[in-house]
């Protein structure tokens, strides 16, 4: 069957009536739960034009982007708005437990999280990156997913906003010391990360077309992991304090070591063969990343 375009969920109104759900508490902010729906929406995809947190236990294979991910265990995902969300069937997968948080960008207005929120690189990370928690970790989200629905169900006053706003913060402060604990406690997986990262690396530059291919750039490498950039950054940042960026740069210049040491070739010409359109830029990256230049690498080398 051939993908059709997504459909466009701009409110949480809409997404109460596409579910047979009663009227929403709240129009910027709610929660459902997934246990209760009986609703088929007959919808392959959908895109929301929301920030969407979710707590998914038992369901079926469901795609996000491209990625497919089963969800037999409970875990967490998180989208901000503009992502892409499909079925493997048509409607809502059966045997689904857990409950999805949504939050419109304008409840965020005029608040500390209408930046900060931007800073939690997991709302980048595919459905295959989610957070699987402890049954401890799962009880604390879950109490704090309770404040917020209590909050939102009651009478709105001049308070409401903060309180809620207080509430969101320390939930996506928990979500982040969780990847971090994920990235630590999951070290075999994350190990075979790296070093898939240092083949793809190597094989790039072992390639003799680098002229017209260019220096491999941040998405080339996540594309090849099959991992979206933002959890590489992330996943290295927490295992070897160093960005992509910076891996890539340090696999150049040992590429370029190798030439120097080698071949006969000028400095010009070495950095040509890298990708480079222009020397001074491999010279200033090389001298950053040795304390050398390039023809005083050669020199001593020699």
């Amino acid at each position: 069957m051939e993908n059709t375009k997504p459909y466009r969920i701009q409110s949480i109104t809409e997404i109460h009536r596409l579910m047979g759900l009663e009227k929403p508490y709240h129009p910027l902010i709610g929660l459902i739960d997934l246990a209760g729906l009986k609703n088929d929406t007959g919808l392959d995809a959908v895109v929301f034009d929301l920030y969407v947190i979710s707590m998914k236990r038992g369901c079926d294979k469901l795609f996000y982007g491209q990625q497919k991910y089963d969800f037999d265990e409970g875990l967490m995902a998180f989208m901000s708005p503009g992502q892409v969300l499909r079925g493997e069937e048509n409607g809502v997968p059966h045997k689904l437990e857990g409950w999805m948080l949504f939050i419109h960008p304008d409840f965020l207005w005029n608040t500390t999280l209408a930046k900060k929120i931007k800073q939690y690189e997991y709302f980048g990370y595919t459905t295959n990156e989610a957070l699987f928690l402890s049954d401890h970790e799962e009880a604390l989200v879950n109490g704090i997913i309770a404040n917020i629905k209590n909050e939102y169900k009651s009478n709105i006053d001049k308070f409401s906003q903060d309180v809620i706003i207080a509430q969101l913060e320390l939930l996506l402060t928990y979500a982040q010391r969780f990847y971090e604990r994920q990235f630590i406690t999951r070290k075999i997986t994350s190990s075979r990360t790296l070093e898939r990262m240092e083949a793809v690396l190597t094989e790039y530059f072992n390639d003799d077309d680098l002229v017209s291919k260019g220096l491999p750039t941040v998405k080339h490498v996540a594309e090849k992991l099959n991992v979206s950039a933002k959890y590489l950054a992330s996943l290295l940042k927490q295992l070897t304090g160093q960005t992509t960026q910076q891996h890539i740069h340090e696999k150049l210049v040992e590429k370029a070591k190798e030439k120097l040491s080698t071949t006969e070739l000028t400095v010009s010409e070495v950095a040509y063969e890298l990708g480079f359109e222009h020397s001074q830029s491999f010279n200033k990256l090389f001298k950053a990343k040795t304390k050398q230049s390039p023809l005083e690498f050669r020199q001593s080398f020699n």
